[in-house]
Formats: C-alpha cells, structure tokens, sequence
C-alpha cells in the first residue's frame, strides 16, 4: 500500500476538500483507499462524518481516532492500539482526527533527536503515526493511503510525512504559495536526510519503521478564476513562476530554463474554482461531481458537475500513476 501525503506549508489553499475528492474518486473508481485525518484541527473529518457522529466517536473511552490509537504509547503505558478504521463507505475507511493529537507534538519533538541517540522508544514513537497508518490499510485491504496535515513545518507534520511514499503539494495562485514552496522543500529534504540517519541506529529491529521517502509526486494549482478559457490575469503572473519555483526548491534542480506551467511535468492539473458548487456540496455532505438536481444542481449547474468529475477523475489518474499505483489491480 502506498501512502501518499497532501502538504503545503501555506494554508488555505483547499488541500483538505482536495484530499476528500480525490478519495471520493478513487471509490468511483473502484479502489480502496484509507483516508488519515492527521491534522488537529479534524476539518477533513468533519467533511465525511456528521457532527453527531464525530461527537459519539470523541466521547468513547476509547477513542477509534488517530490520537486514541496513540495515546497508550504517548502516555508511557503502552503501545499503539489497533483499531478499525470508520467506514464512510464499502471502499473509503477513515482514520478520524482529533483535537487532542495537538498533545504529542512535544513528545515527537523530543524522541526526533533522542533517535539519533538509539533509543528504542524514541522510534517507537516517531514510527507510531506510520504504523498506525499502515495497520488500519491492512484491515481495510487498502489499494492505497491519503493523509492530510496541517499548514507547517513542526514535529507532529514530519512524523506525518515520514509515513508518506510520495507528496503531493497542492498550491494557490498567490505569492504566499511561492513562499511556501520556498519553506516546504529544503525542510523535506532535511527531514529525509536525518531520518535516513536515524533509521540505522534502531537497537529494535521488529519495530515496523517508515522509508521516510516523502519523494515529491508533483503540485496541483487550486482554486484560480478563469476567464476565456484561461486563468485570469491576477493568477496567471503567479501561476507561470510556479514551474521554476517547485524545480528549485522542492526538487533542488537549479540552473533550468524557465518553462511554461502547460509543458511542466510536475504540474499535475490546474483546478479551477468551482465556487457554484462547493456551497450546494456542503450542504448536501457529498462531493462536487456528486451534485444531483435533487441537490440544488439543476440547469447549467449539471454541465459544471459533469465538468468537475472529469478533472477530477483525471486528476486522480494522474495522480495514482505518478506514485506507482494501481487502483486497476
């Protein structure tokens, strides 16, 4: 099973509906896929579960989220606890998140270093988000793992990315993606290179640990306006420095001549915003390319929703072959 982990140090760029729709699409498509909420804040949680199924689910004892399999390890009683993870439906399972997985960034960034020094529960615990991820894809028989993070660059995020095969960078059309690009990339590869490092000195050798590959799969431009066909003009002169950008931060290739957005290879797609839809998606707790008329989505809405799944279900075509998956068996 591949795990393939959606990051970008800038927020609010739509990486989390993103994640949702493309799991949404891989159902469509046939295949299984486990979905890790691993961002405190829960918000893609939010967007499969009902409230008053997250409530039930977060006043358990035992918690079936990301931070109550954890939580035994972190309390220094225990180890990771399996748990099965919430059907949304017969081929998307979901690793709920939760608020208080905010409460074991400090212990992961304590046991980053203490790896380093071969301490075999400090790899336990930076390993345990990974293992957790890969325990619930095997009960699921998963073709494939999704994880949405936060927006940074702390210890919780890289004990994230660790799990993750590939990484997908989704990016807004403003100067504050190119920052982030600027961020995001020299810190992976630092956290590469050091886990690299750290593996090597594991005095444990059943302990299930990451590749820590977080290769870089591409980047997806989001949510731009477009006029005639193209992006309008007030994205357009961020989007064509985006393709020299990602090459020389995130992949560190320096010297290349600047090419378009429309030859570049890692430019995955360039979603529009479908600003009609997402407020009828929302209110009717389903994906965009989804929408019904029963929906809300009559009329020229029907024409966008066709739309929407064909970029959608391309993009996640791309997207599975690009980090060497098969959803086709």
């Amino acid at each position: 099973m591949k795990t393939i982990g959606f990051f970008n140090n800038k927020g609010g760029v739509g990486k989390t509906s993103l994640v949702y729709h493309v799991a949404w699409m891989l159902s469509a498509l046939q295949a299984r896929v486990i979905v890790a909420d691993l961002d405190p804040q829960a918000n893609l949680t939010s967007m499969f579960l009902t409230e008053d199924r997250l409530e039930e689910i977060w006043s358990l004892e035992e918690r079936p989220t990301v931070y109550g399999a954890l939580s035994s390890l972190f309390r220094g009683v225990g180890e990771i606890r399996n748990f099965l993870p919430e059907m949304v439906n017969d081929r998307i399972g979901l690793i709920p998140g939760d608020l208080e997985l905010s409460r074991v960034e400090d212990d992961l960034s304590t046991a980053w270093p203490d790896c380093g020094d071969g301490k075999e529960r400090a790899f336990r615990v930076i390993s345990s988000l990974a293992r957790s991820i890969s325990q619930a894809g095997q009960s699921f028989s998963a073709d494939v793992a999704l994880v949405d993070v936060g927006p940074n660059l702390g210890a919780l995020n890289r004990a994230a990315l660790l799990a993750c095969s590939h990484v997908i960078v989704p990016v807004g059309a403003d100067l504050f993606s190119l920052q982030g690009l600027r961020n995001m990339g020299p810190t992976l590869r630092t956290w590469r290179a050091q886990w690299g490092e750290r593996k090597g000195r594991n005095p444990e050798p059943t302990i299930q640990l990451p590749d820590g590959q977080m290769t870089p799969a591409g980047y997806i431009v989001m949510r731009h306006s477009v006029l005639a066909g193209r992006a309008a003009k007030a994205y357009s002169k961020w989007i064509d420095r985006m393709p020299k950008q990602y090459w020389k931060y995130v992949l560190d290739e320096h010297g290349k001549e600047p090419i378009s957005i429309d030859s570049d290879a890692n430019c995955l797609a360039l979603l529009k915003d479908y600003r009609s839809l997402m407020p009828l998606a929302q209110e009717a707790r389903k994906p965009m390319f989804n929408l019904k008329p029963a929906d809300g989505a009559f009329g020229g809405h029907q024409a966008a929703v066709q739309g929407c799944w064909t970029d959608f279900k391309e993009l996640t075509l791309t997207i599975m072959q690009r980090c060497g998956v098969s959803i086709f068996g």
